[in-house]
C-alpha cells in the first residue's frame, strides 16, 4: 500500500499565511543547496542503483534527477516571465509523460546534474536580488486556474527541491526496497 508518507516524505507544501523575509531567505537557501544535496546522495551509485524506486510505482532515482532538471528549467522560465511580463500565462506540461521520454530513460544523470548545478547557481543569483515589488509579481497557471506570486513560487520550489531530495534519500536508505 502506498502511504501519504511515501508520497510526501516531508509533508505537503504549506504556504504561510504571511510570507516573511525569513521564509524567502530559508527557501532560497534550500534552492541553492539542492545540487550539493543530490550530489552527496547519489555519489558512487551504480547504474543499477539509479533504477531504485522510493515507493511502489514511484519514479526511479534516475527519473527523479532528470525530473528535477526538467521541472526547475520550467520554473526558472516561469520566474523570468513573471518578472518581465504582466501576469503571463505559463505553459503547463505533463511531467509524468516527460519522465518516460528517451532522454530520461537513457541519458546519463550527470547531464541533468550539470543542468541543475548551473540552473540553481543562476536561479539563486536571481532570487537573492529580487526587490520586494518583484516578489509580488506573478504568473497565471492555466491548469490550476490561479495566479501564483513569485514569493509563493519560491516556497513551492524550495519544497519541491526538498521533496524530491527526500525521495532520492529514501530510495538509497532502503536500498530500493519499500
Amino acid at each position: 500500500m502506498i502511504t501519504d508518507e511515501m508520497k510526501y516524505p516531508i509533508g505537503r507544501f504549506e504556504k504561510p499565511e504571511t510570507i516573511e523575509p525569513h521564509h524567502i531567505a530559508d527557501w532560497v537557501d534550500s534552492i541553492e543547496a539542492l545540487p550539493l544535496g543530490i550530489n552527496e546522495v547519489i555519489n558512487g551509485l551504480t547504474d543499477e542503483q539509479l533504477d531504485w524506486r522510493y515507493r511502489p510505482e514511484g519514479w526511479t532515482i534516475r527519473q527523479l534527477v532528470h525530473h528535477v532538471a526538467d521541472s526547475h528549467m520550467n520554473s526558472f522560465i516561469r520566474f523570468k516571465l513573471a518578472l518581465t511580463e504582466d501576469t503571463p500565462s505559463i505553459k503547463p506540461y505533463f511531467e509524468n509523460l516527460w519522465a518516460l521520454t528517451a532522454d530520461v530513460q537513457r541519458s546519463n544523470i550527470l547531464d541533468s546534474i550539470k543542468i541543475i548545478e548551473g540552473l540553481h547557481a543562476r536561479w539563486t543569483v536571481l532570487l537573492k536580488n529580487l526587490k520586494p515589488a518583484e516578489l509580488k509579481r506573478g504568473f497565471f497557471h492555466p491548469e490550476y486556474q490561479c495566479t501564483f506570486s513569485v514569493e509563493e513560487a519560491i516556497g513551492m520550489y524550495a519544497w519541491h527541491s526538498n521533496h524530491h531530495l527526500a525521495h532520492i534519500m529514501r530510495a538509497v536508505a532502503n536500498d530500493g526496497a519499500f
